[in-house]
Parts: structure tokens; C-alpha cells; sequence
């Protein structure tokens, strides 16, 4: 039980983010786009009722992703959201009414059958409550340069792969970061009570990272196509999401011969990942 629940309320999460990001993508489209970082964007999304249920999605999936990682180790949760990935471009193909060609399904099979000899293979364990102050400092330090450098490269370009490729990797170190923090602060509200999660800092850390994710997300939707954007930020999220499991909460992964699947995994992953960013259901899908 102890690894059943935070996989499912993972999964479950994976799959509101993957419904979530096409409804958002299909809404930025609908909105003039800027070249540069524009805050405007979110007040011309909210009249699109498509990025409203969007964000309904990304709230349900904001409740599952609190409830696996308040049971689960960051290293086991945020990995299992490279699913976004295959669930995202199944879910583009349902509502464009497309079918995917075999290479697709192949590509979603490898992610999924990598996927899941990493976290077999790896079997991440560890559940540390309490993060010292001086590891947060160089955390949040660390990832702030990455998050800066990734979205001053990415609106340097103009709309392409490039760009939406850069602002969808600044929102993955984001999302990893929002996680770390939502973990410490899940904590200290199954510990404490409602009244110090309110007054802890981790709680309004990681309601800020999130904001700064979903500015980064719309203009990555709104930058490139899907493809580039996603991969950037599904795979991203698991990699940032694990150091940042070993490093703030002292997270184990399994070593030795264990590390031969787990590389055999990632590749698979890593297959999957590049045969999905090379086609785009709305543009390669057979019709039916």
C-alpha cells in the first residue's frame, strides 16, 4: 500500500496535466501572440472557456500530486509524469478526431516499458521530513540561473522548436521545484495542522513556483509546437525532480547491477521520447 497509493494518485495526475496541456495549447492558439515574456497572456486566456477547464484540469491534478507526494518519495512521483508525454498526444488525437500512425504507438509503448523498468530497477526509497535551510538555499539558487538562462534563450528565438523547446525545459525546473517544495510543505500539514502550513514559508514558495510554471507553460504552449515543448518539460521535470529527491531529501536509488536496466529504461524513455518529438498527431495522425 505504501507504493500502490502515491503511483496512483501520480498516475491520475499525469493524466489531468496531459488533458490539461492540450486544452491549454489549443486555447494559447487562440490568443495574438507575443515575442516576448508577456503576463497579459493569462487575462486573454481567461475568456477562452477551453484554458478554463485547462486550469480545472491542472487543479485536479495539483490535489493528486499533493496526496503522492505527501505518501511517496519525490524520486517514485515525479517521474511517473513523463506520462504526460504519451497521454498528452493520445489525448490531441481523440480531439482532433486522428489516428495515430503505428510509429506512435510504438514510441508510447517504449516510454511506458522504460518507464517502468527505471522505477522497478531503481525502486527510490526515502521519505526525509526535514531539509536543512542551507540545501533549500542552493536549490532554489541552482535552479533560478537554470530557470533564467532557459527562458531569456527561449524568447530570444522566434516561435519554433527552439523556443518552445527552452520555455517548456524553464517550466519542467519549475514544476520540479514546486514539487520539492509542495512535498516539505504536505508535511508539515499532516504533522502540524492547517494553521503552520499556512505560516510556513515552503507553503507560499511553492504556490509562487507554480505561478512562475504556468506563466512559462502558456508561452511555450503559444512558442512551438507541442512536440518540442513537452518533451522538454515531461522529461525535465522526472531528471530535475530526482537530484532534487537525492539531494534536498536524501532519497536512495538502487546501484550496482541495478543501474544495467535502469540505463536500458532510459533509453527505451529516451527512444520513445525523441520518435514522439519528431511527429505531431494534429499534423502526421491518418484520418480515419
Amino acid at each position: 500500500m505504501g507504493f500502490l497509493v502515491p503511483v496512483l494518485f501520480a498516475l491520475f495526475a499525469a493524466l489531468s496535466n496531459a488533458l490539461a496541456t492540450v486544452l491549454q495549447r489549443r486555447a494559447a492558439l487562440t490568443v495574438p501572440q507575443s515575442d516576448g515574456f508577456r503576463f497579459g497572456l493569462v487575462l486573454d486566456l481567461l475568456r477562452q472557456p477551453l484554458w478554463i477547464g485547462g486550469i480545472l484540469a491542472v487543479i485536479a491534478a495539483g490535489v493528486g500530486q499533493a496526496v503522492a507526494l505527501a505518501t511517496g518519495a519525490l524520486a517514485l512521483v515525479q517521474p511517473l509524469f513523463v506520462l504526460e508525454l504519451p497521454l498528452a498526444l493520445l489525448i490531441a488525437s481523440l480531439v482532433t478526431r486522428t489516428r495515430m500512425p503505428r510509429s506512435l504507438w510504438l514510441a508510447v509503448a517504449g516510454v511506458v516499458a522504460g518507464l517502468g523498468i527505471v522505477l522497478v530497477a531503481a525502486s527510490p526509497t526515502g521519505n526525509r521530513t526535514d531539509v536543512p535551510a542551507g540545501r533549500w538555499v542552493l536549490a532554489l539558487a541552482a535552479c533560478a540561473v537554470a530557470v533564467a538562462v532557459l527562458a531569456v534563450t527561449g524568447l530570444r528565438r522566434r516561435p519554433g522548436r527552439m523556443r518552445a523547446g527552452c520555455l517548456g525545459a524553464a517550466t519542467a525546473v519549475c514544476y520540479a521545484l514546486t514539487a520539492a517544495l509542495m512535498k516539505s510543505a504536505m508535511h508539515v500539514l499532516d504533522e502540524h495542522g492547517i494553521g503552520t502550513f499556512l505560516r510556513t514559508w515552503e507553503t507560499y514558495a511553492f504556490a509562487a513556483t507554480g505561478i512562475c510554471a504556468l506563466l512559462f507553460l502558456e508561452h511555450a504552449m503559444q512558442g512551438g509546437p507541442l512536440v518540442a515543448s513537452q518533451p522538454a518539460l515531461t522529461l525535465g521535470d522526472a531528471g530535475v525532480s530526482v537530484a532534487l529527491g537525492v539531494l534536498l531529501y536524501e532519497e536512495q536509488l538502487r546501484a550496482h547491477w541495478w543501474l544495467l536496466p535502469q540505463l536500458l529504461g532510459l533509453s527505451l524513455i529516451c527512444a520513445g521520447v525523441l520518435t514522439l518529438a519528431r511527429q505531431d498527431p494534429e499534423t502526421t495522425a491518418d484520418t480515419p
